[in-house]
């Protein structure tokens, strides 16, 4: 995460002369663990794979959620601040909307979306991270149903962040539920970082329509060989707080946790302000528009 600040101009941010409350965003995900960094972040848990979108007991039988979690907003408290996330004062309302695989129907996140829909009021939620890729499927209809939840989200004033999905490096290879005017969608570009590697997260990172009326993605952010909270730390004899994993997935908390950050700054803006101030601050990567979109997310250059 330390070489992830120094990417997006996050070294040098003092949250101290800052209102102490973060925002409140929603994690559509595979649930979340208990973990000592995320201690104290749960405002809610809802389950809408088993318990039928029942609130109940925290956990993540995936371990994809919790990573996610971390980036946005871990305390960092088991690394003495090494891990930390982006938006550390922000809490949580946990929807999980995947199963142990980390697969999920159509059903159960449209469950998620439509409970945000109808209870942002009541938990304050500001912001919804879905780190969550879903391909051109076949039936369309379903496609459009779920796209259109979530602009509704965008349209009562949430600032609504998406995966672009890892099917790159093909045109048009972005997930489908992001494609949105306002939503901001999320591909996975590491500045220098593994450069040319096969591995890196640029090659895979879906990518929207070259000569495209909108950009898509958005903004990049890094996503490779990150490391944040590992949901299984208890496991073994050895205890193991943090773990790597790699993708679109973890580039798009980053970016959720800077709307955060600003909103958590300057409470009053709209989403679309947060929005505005999001790309036209974005760093200019020279890639092409339908991979990089508007550029790096730029924190020092938001916030500025």
């Amino acid at each position: 995460m330390q070489r992830v600040r120094k990417e997006i101009g996050a070294e040098h941010i003092e949250l101290n002369s800052w209102q102490r409350r973060g925002i409140t965003v929603a994690v559509l995900d595979t649930g979340m663990s208990v973990h000592p960094d995320l201690e104290g972040r749960q405002v809610a848990f809802f389950d809408f794979v088993r318990g039928k979108g029942q609130e109940a007991a925290c956990y993540d039988d995936n371990g994809h959620g919790t990573h996610v979690c971390g980036i946005l907003c871990g305390s960092g408290r088991m690394s003495d601040g090494r891990y930390r996330g982006i938006a550390p004062d922000s809490r949580l309302v946990i929807c999980k909307v995947l199963d142990h695989q980390g697969d999920g129907s159509m059903e159960h996140m449209l469950e998620g979306l439509l409970f945000v829909e109808g209870n942002y009021k009541r938990y304050d939620i500001r912001a919804v991270n879905i780190s969550v890729g879903i391909g051109q499927l076949r039936d369309q209809e379903k496609v459009s149903v779920l796209a259109e939840a979530v602009q509704r989200l965008w349209r009562l004033g949430l600032v609504v962040v998406c995966a672009a999905g890892n099917k790159g490096p093909g045109e048009n290879t972005i997930s489908a539920i992001g494609t949105g005017e306002r939503v901001i969608m999320v591909g996975c570009h590491d500045g220098s970082y593994r450069r040319g590697d096969p591995g890196s997260c640029s090659l895979y990172s879906g990518r929207g329509q070259e000569g495209g009326r909108i950009r898509k993605p958005d903004l990049v952010a890094p996503g490779t060989d990150i490391m944040s909270c590992n949901a299984f730390w208890k496991r073994g004899r050895r205890t193991e707080y943090y773990v790597v994993k790699s993708g679109t997935s973890m580039a798009t908390p980053i970016v959720t946790g800077c709307a955060a950050l600003l909103l958590q700054k300057e409470p009053y803006l709209s989403n679309d302000q947060v929005r505005e101030r999001l790309i036209y601050s974005a760093r200019d990567l020279g890639a092409p528009w339908n991979q990089q979109g508007w550029g790096m997310v730029n924190l020092k250059g938001m916030l500025r």
